[in-house]
């Protein structure tokens, strides 16, 4: 079997549920006492469904004040909530347990990967917008503790440490096991793949070191490119190896979608959406009254309600069983299975929610100059598979 698989088997995964969220605040741990390592690594394992490895990641933080955590994306077009809020809670929560982030603004990735037409220009003002978006949203971006690096730039300045590593990778690695990779890049091994794809991977997994990055913060579906690094660890008989800490990924909100999907707009709710947008597409969401799993309306208040305010508020009639708040998830999960909870009293509460989120970033996009301009431009580029 592959030693992805055996990682796998290794991995002792811990349950998370009922580690305290955190609000989105700026500078929320400044002034309060330190925190010990217990409370540090519940903070950062609450970020990952899955850990490869719980005793490394404690061992690291035992060892190092400040784990460099790496997280990337490519500019690829319109920001949906998944990649705007999730990252902005993930980040906050690494920063306030004394993680220093490196978000690897992929320009040239998206250019391998056909994103924009491969058009470099459309590509950055691309990532112009995401990170005003990131702004805007809450990430905390004060102390210096969060970097954007653009990947043309960092490589260009240090060609002579990339490149070699990009080749060693390269070279340790058959074709077969880079082509399981590409699914990072929304791919199938099917595919009738350019030859920049199949060097995309290689890159990728070169960046956890060019970076310097203890862990890997990334979604599951970039999970096989931060195995191969460990592999390559391995190969080299390099003792730390990065912590692959991969987040939960949101589904689309039509049945059967498993992610979102940025060329279909029902499928998500972007960041700068109207409200009156958020309100139909959650009304229109697949939401089986007694269904939990797979019910992407569920996910929204597991992931992003619930993180960002610590409650989630029903508002309904008396004859409906009047306002509940729900502090927990499992507490209202037992509710909608019991049908105690149903869609129509959900769906709107969801929406409120989603809207209360979002309209700092719809108000800075109407307001901010730059930002306004940007919107108009990424709205008007045609976005490319």
């Amino acid at each position: 079997m592959e030693k992805e698989n055996q990682e796998t088997k290794e991995n002792q995964e811990i349950p998370v549920e009922g580690i305290q969220s955190l609000l989105i605040e700026p500078a929320q741990s400044h002034d309060k006492t330190p925190m010990n390592l217990e409370e540090r690594f519940k903070i950062i394992r609450s970020i990952g469904e899955e850990c490869i490895q719980d005793d490394e990641l404690m061992n690291l933080l035992a060892h190092k004040a400040e784990p460099v955590c790496y997280d990337g994306f490519e500019p690829s077009g319109r920001m949906h909530i998944a990649q705007g809020v999730m990252k902005a809670i993930s980040v906050n929560k690494l920063t306030s347990a004394g993680c220093r982030v490196k978000i690897w603004v992929a320009d040239w990735f998206a250019q391998l990967n056909n994103k924009m037409g491969g058009d470099l220009k459309k590509i950055e003002v691309v990532g112009n917008y995401l990170i005003e978006i990131w702004k805007s949203v809450g990430m905390n971006l004060d102390g210096g503790k969060v970097e954007f690096l653009w990947s043309s730039k960092e490589i260009n300045s240090r060609a002579h440490e990339y490149w070699p590593l990009v080749m060693d990778i390269a070279r340790r690695n058959k074709l077969p096991r880079i082509r399981r990779c590409v699914t990072i890049m929304g791919r199938s091994e099917e595919d009738e793949l350019s030859a920049a794809q199949i060097f995309y991977p290689c890159m990728q997994c070169a960046d956890i070191f060019f970076l310097k990055a203890d862990i890997c913060q990334l979604g599951m579906d970039q999970r096989k490119v931060n195995v191969l690094a460990r592999e390559y660890c391995d190969d080299i008989k390099r003792k730390n190896k990065p912590i692959i800490l991969s987040h939960h990924m949101l589904p689309g909100l039509q049945q059967g979608q498993e992610k979102m999907s940025k060329s279909d707009p029902t499928s998500s709710i972007f960041m700068e959406d109207e409200e009156s947008d958020v309100n139909v597409k959650i009304k229109k969401a697949y939401c089986p009254p007694k269904i939990v799993e797979g019910n992407p309306c569920l996910e929204y208040v597991k992931y992003l309600v619930f993180p960002w305010f610590n409650e989630f508020k029903v508002e309904r009639n008396e004859k409906n069983g009047g306002d509940k708040i729900y502090t927990k998830f499992d507490e209202l999960a037992v509710d909608y299975e019991a049908e105690e909870l149903h869609p129509g009293d959900l769906k709107p509460a969801l929406a409120k929610a989603l809207n209360k989120i979002l309209q700092p970033v719809r108000d800075h996009f109407n307001q901010d100059v730059n930002a306004k301009k940007l919107l108009k431009q990424v709205k008007a580029f045609r976005v490319t598979r």
